[in-house]
């Protein structure tokens, strides 16, 4: 359905990547991966159309409908959320509104009868008497109730518009959906409501995600872009992950015999295959992983950070309090007596839909703000290490590079003041060579979450206090983070959006609502 033939782009006198010969078939999902940078957002607009490649072709069969999930949350002010969702099927709308004009013209004629007539033939043909109700089902699926449906766009929160035009790229059955990072800024429940939809989903979907839970939910196949090249692999993300490390620790094992390794590989493979499925596309991955030839397993090279989280000292038995804390912002009560207790190897995470409240509480337990009511009281061992979900005031208008930068948080300790020290702890967050002698306040989201990782690594305590520390991240940073925090053995008190680092890592959920917890 989608063949692309020796596709190349080029920025600035350099390949993004080059020499890409793939093809995507209907009822598969795609899922686009690869580290920041990469180009995955390019080769999403490539295969959309919103970008001409510099070599190379896209060739989609013209009968099939492509929806794309647009960008521009503020696109659709002048329109209600019901027309919004209906222009997903642009031909659809435009029947309809034709249709509307004539009938409402005061001077019909025979001619517009006529018209009306064929309209209406073609507007019954396209579903157009249940596209009101379809688009109902969808937001309603997202999360955005009856009350707001025929509200303009321009009065929506903006946290409801992406949902808003996630429900427009799904609607009137397309044959084709493209989704640029489709998860970002949906709460749990919407991601669940996205995943079921797509799962049944009978036509294709290629999907750009940082979301691992979701790549490994819905897609049959990865599309690696790496080092210049994009290539295809059979299975979710979880299977080219585990087999691109199983692959590279054979490689580094040259005294294994092949016939080892490829017992080994098969094994593998049947132990993904083997998998319960009953959704669609968990059984077509099934099917596909059951053909699957040893010579066709990915054997990424990328390469991971090291992140690994020692504590100076163990915790002792009282964690932290928090008994009856409120706060009201801006006339808005975000916490209305919030009391718990964290017990010795607690990993909690905190989730509710008011990402403000979630931040406040942070803000309150770190002394970073004060509460309206209550108390809290950290245990006379607890060492915290705090990363906010906005950091900028550690980087903006600061001149320090890298190594300065880190210098400013390393125990007091003699060999602490060495560079080589500082380096050592950049160098496991991927910062080499000259990188580590880079202004702070150039670098990009990705590489300052990096810095606070590293920081709080150096910082060596038993309690992480974590805001969202995913976001900006990529699949390698985070699946590196996530992996040190199943192994950590103090504490954490986390929010993250990011679904299959809440289920790995915590043991505890708190719920915050606006009634308290």
């Amino acid at each position: 359905m989608i063949t692309v033939s020796n596709l190349g782009m080029q920025f600035g006198g350099q390949w993004l990547f080059q020499h890409v010969d793939l093809q995507f078939l209907p009822g598969n999902c795609y899922g686009i991966i690869g580290a920041n940078g990469a180009g995955k957002s390019t080769f999403l607009r490539i295969l959309t159309g919103e970008l001409d490649s510099t070599n190379g072709s896209v060739t989609i069969d013209p009968t099939k409908r492509v929806s794309v999930l647009k960008q521009n949350q503020n696109a659709y002010d002048d329109y209600t959320v019901m027309d919004t969702v209906i222009m997903g099927n642009a031909h659809l709308y435009e029947v309809m509104k034709e249709k509307d004009a004539i009938y409402e013209k005061p001077d019909f004629t025979d001619e517009d009868g006529l018209r009306a007539a064929d309209l209406e033939a073609e507007f019954a043909e396209l579903g157009g008497w249940e596209a009101e109700s379809d688009a109902s089902r969808l937001l309603q699926g997202l999360g955005i109730g009856t009350e707001l449906h025929y509200e303009q766009m321009a009065s929506v929160d903006p946290r409801l518009k992406v949902k808003i035009l996630l429900a427009q790229a799904l609607f009137g059955n397309p044959d084709i959906v493209m989704l640029d990072e489709p998860t970002n800024n949906l709460d749990i429940e919407a991601i669940n409501w996205l995943e079921d939809f797509l799962l049944d989903f009978p036509g294709m979907v290629i999907a750009v995600s940082h979301d691992r839970h979701f790549l490994n939910t819905v897609c049959t196949h990865t599309v690696d872009i790496d080092y210049g090249k994009i290539k295809m692999y059979v299975g979710n993300y979880d299977f080219w992950y585990e087999s691109s490390q199983m692959v590279q620790a054979m490689l580094r094992n040259k005294n294994k015999r092949n016939q080892e390794k490829i017992e080994e590989l098969q094994l593998f493979i049947q132990r993904f295959s083997a998998n319960k499925a009953k959704a669609k596309q968990a059984t077509a991955r099934r099917k596909l992983l059951d053909k699957l030839t040893v010579e066709e397993m990915p054997a990424s090279s990328r390469r991971y950070p090291f992140v690994g989280f020692t504590m100076e000292r163990e915790c002792g038995k009282e964690i932290l309090a928090v008994e009856g804390i409120s706060k009201t912002l801006d006339g808005r009560k975000v916490l209305d007596n919030v009391s718990f207790r964290v017990n010795k190897g607690d990993k909690i995470a905190f989730v509710g839909e008011d990402e403000i409240a979630k931040s406040t509480l942070f803000k309150i337990v770190m002394g970073e703000m004060e509460p309206d009511e209550g108390t809290y009281k950290w245990g006379t061992t607890i060492t915290t290490s705090y990363f906010p979900l906005d950091n900028s005031a550690f980087f903006n208008d600061c001149d320090l590079n890298l190594v300065d930068w880190l210098a400013q948080f390393t125990p007091k300790i003699p060999e602490a003041n060495t560079e080589s020290f500082k380096r050592a702890f950049l160098g496991r967050m991927l910062f080499s060579g000259d990188d580590v002698f880079k202004p702070v306040k150039v670098l990009s989201g990705g590489e300052k979450v990096r810095c606070m990782v590293a920081k709080m690594m150096i910082q060596q305590p038993n309690t992480l206090v974590l805001d969202s520390p995913t976001n900006h991240l990529d699949l390698e940073s985070i699946q590196a983070f996530n992996n040190s925090l199943i192994n950590f053995k103090g504490n954490v008190l986390m929010s993250s959006h990011d679904h299959e680092f809440v289920n790995t890592v915590a043991n505890r959920i708190i719920e915050l609502t606006p009634n308290g917890m």
